[in-house]
């Protein structure tokens, strides 16, 4: 900056005017303002194609590489004469095996799953359970719809969206 000001001084004194007109510092000053931040720039712009001394610090870091995830299960169709149920609001400590028992209570259960997240750790509080007996089912629905379970009041429900194994 103290470069700039001397400049912009000596063309100043070098003018046609005498004495130093301020015009003329002026306007030389605003001529190297123009070509310092041409020359700024242009270095700006090398310094991105020449990597300098702080080039470690202001490169982008790496992220690790990720696991690949497990194939995810294709899902299977229900038998066709089953109720698959919907069950929500289940606590995330919940296993399959329980679930089953307590739905096994009101009669026969086909299967029961737990829906986890894609790496298959975490349940996402909610599942289903398949019972091949339709006044079972409808039992079970009226019986397990706001029993609590491990804390948790569970939402029960016929599922909606079932693949049924004659439409497979």
């Amino acid at each position: 900056m103290m470069n700039l000001m001397m400049f912009a001084q000596s063309a100043a004194n070098t003018g046609s005017c005498t004495g130093g007109c301020p015009t003329h510092a002026i306007a030389a000053l605003a001529g190297a303002l123009v070509v310092g931040g041409l020359i700024g720039f242009a270095c700006g712009r090398w310094s991105v194609r020449t990597p300098c001394a702080c080039a470690g610090k202001n490169a982008k870091r790496e992220r690790p590489a990720r696991e690949p995830r497990a194939a995810a299960q294709p899902r299977q169709p229900i038998p066709a004469g089953s109720v698959e149920i919907y069950v929500g609001n289940l606590s995330y400590d919940l296993t399959e095996d329980q679930l089953r028992r307590e739905f096994e209570a009101f009669g026969t259960v086909g299967s029961a799953r737990v829906v986890t997240d894609k790496s298959g750790t975490r349940s996402k509080g909610f599942g289903f359970v398949v019972m091949p007996n339709r006044p079972e089912a409808e039992k079970a629905i009226a019986g397990m719809s706001e029993k609590e379970v491990l804390g948790r009041k569970m939402r029960v429900n016929e599922a909606r969206n079932t693949l049924k194994e004659n439409e497979a």
